[in-house]
């Protein structure tokens, strides 16, 4: 089994979010929130604001934790083909400069603001969800229950 754990933006603006389509190794394509890996040593805090940047071109603040969700990923899915744990650690991020562009030689491209209503029609990452519904739920505990992987949600 692996395991990784990582740090998600979730940027509102009004009713849009801001999603960046990611690119896997065989071409295909789908929406995600920006955000990655926690490097060694690195607290999710600043990864969270890092990836926004590199992903988007943005600057960001954090405004508070949304949460935590924690999925285990089948190994038939899973890029390894073993079974995987992703850890991902939500924030919410205030956008607060830069200009939009794409990841420079990354796998993220198109970062685009998209309408909230619209997300439930896009070839996404369960990740969208998971994120969506910390901000919209806000719940105590910081916990959401997570969203059957079995692959990408496609509508």
């Amino acid at each position: 089994m692996t395991s990784r754990i990582a740090a998600y933006g979730v940027c509102l603006e009004h009713d849009r979010v801001l999603l960046v389509r990611h690119v896997g190794h065989n071409g295909e394509s789908n929406w995600t929130l920006p955000g990655g890996g926690v490097e060694h040593g690195e607290d999710p805090f600043d990864t969270v604001t890092r990836e926004l940047a590199e992903e988007t071109g943005l600057e960001g603040v954090v405004e508070r934790l949304l949460g935590v969700d924690s999925r285990m990923i089948p190994a038939h899915v899973a890029h390894a083909g073993v079974v995987h744990q992703n850890i991902g650690i939500y924030y919410l991020i205030r956008v607060t400069g830069g200009g939009l562009r794409a990841e420079p030689n990354g796998a993220t491209v198109e970062p685009t603001w998209t309408s909230t209503s619209e997300v439930a029609h896009l070839r996404r990452s369960s990740l969208v969800d998971s994120g969506l519904a910390l901000a919209q739920t806000l719940p105590p505990t910081g916990h959401v229950t997570s969203t059957p992987v079995g692959g990408l949600i496609q509508h």
